[in-house]
């Protein structure tokens, strides 16, 4: 299920959360606070990277970008804000996102083991990417 994005202008936000969310929406990637600071800074030279990180919070907790942690690493930043699951290479840690229907069986069983009380469930693989494999 692909999102259903309002276009920059029509969210009523600063500039520069506009240019923000413009950075996140106009990368393949997801990008990291600092990454995103990089970009941000050649289409708005004056930005703060505080700005930048408060943005990165307010777009996240309106529902216009999605974060995603993996441990001890830095958040990295994702236009997609359905519920939808990861790839990351081991090596270059290249993330994509995958789009897969997980069984609800499957949320059962984990919950089972952990004896968690499920809110949500999210699949990451973890491998080489297809660049990395070849090497």
């Amino acid at each position: 299920m692909k999102n259903v994005k309002k276009n920059i202008g029509e969210l009523g936000l600063t500039k520069q959360r506009e240019v923000v969310l413009q950075v996140i929406r106009n990368n393949e990637e997801h990008l990291t606070a600092n990454e995103v600071f990089d970009k941000a800074k050649q289409l708005l030279p004056s930005i703060s990277f505080a700005t930048v990180y408060n943005s990165l919070r307010f777009l996240k907790d309106a529902g216009h970008i999605g974060e995603i942690q993996f441990g001890n690493g830095a958040s990295r930043f994702d236009a997609m804000t359905s519920r939808h699951d990861h790839a990351i290479c081991t090596k270059c840690a290249k993330l994509v996102d995958m789009e897969i229907e997980l069984p609800p069986e499957i949320v059962k069983l984990a919950a089972r083991f952990s004896k968690f009380k499920p809110e949500s469930i999210e699949l990451t693989l973890r491998g080489l990417c297809p660049e990395c494999s070849k090497n």
